[in-house]
């Protein structure tokens, strides 16, 4: 099943990412280029550097400066995150460009990377509630609530994981048929964004 792979990597990454864990690492994909699990790695990558970067601007004692600096870097990984979905989901046009669609296929509210995106995201929760949850230092009562949480997590976990692997099988039986709309923002566009554009 493709969730368990993109699973597997998600963990490899945070993991990796945990052993140092600071922002400011360097990162090296142990995946070849060309892979799907080369996406995969990098797409959790960019998501685990950025929910680190969301919990240090939120410091009520950030330097102004250095947050400025910040939010330039959250933006910036907004992109690479979008652009990451994108080439994920151009993975798989490609792979089923031959599929013969069905009559009366229908097309999913959201590509199999978007869903992919959120499986990324939810596999950060899970590490970091798994920590909040068995915290030597917190009173018993914040780690049954964060158990609790945990465990509602992981059930999301098992419902997305089953709910992408079948849109994959639909889209590759030809019951569903994939349609991917570029995000387009416009606020990184200077000729889209009206305070970008005055500055020309």
């Amino acid at each position: 099943m493709f969730s368990n792979l993109a699973s597997s990597v998600f963990t490899k990454s945070i993991n990796t990412y945990h052993i140092i864990d600071t922002v400011n690492q360097s990162f090296e994909n142990p995946y070849p280029k060309g892979e799907i699990s080369h996406l995969l790695y990098r797409k959790n990558w960019i998501d685990t550097v950025q929910w680190h970067y969301e919990d240090i601007i939120r410091d009520p004692k950030i330097d102004p400066v250095a947050a400025l600096e910040l939010k330039r870097k959250i933006d910036a990984s907004n992109q690479d995150r979008t652009d990451l979905v994108e080439y994920i989901d151009s993975y798989f046009l490609k792979k089923y460009q031959s599929v013969e669609i069905k009559e009366g296929a229908t097309i999913n509210t959201e590509s199999p990377a978007w869903a992919i995106d959120r499986l990324s995201i939810l596999a950060l929760k899970i590490y970091h509630m798994n920590e909040e949850a068995t915290r030597s230092d917190a009173a018993s009562e914040h780690l049954q609530k964060c158990q609790q949480k945990l465990e509602t997590l992981l059930e999301q976990q098992r419902d997305l994981s089953s709910a992408i692997d079948q849109l994959l099988s639909d889209i590759e039986t030809g019951n569903k048929f994939m349609k991917v709309y570029k995000q387009m923002k416009m606020y990184n566009d200077d000729e889209l964004n009206p305070v970008l554009r005055g500055q020309k």
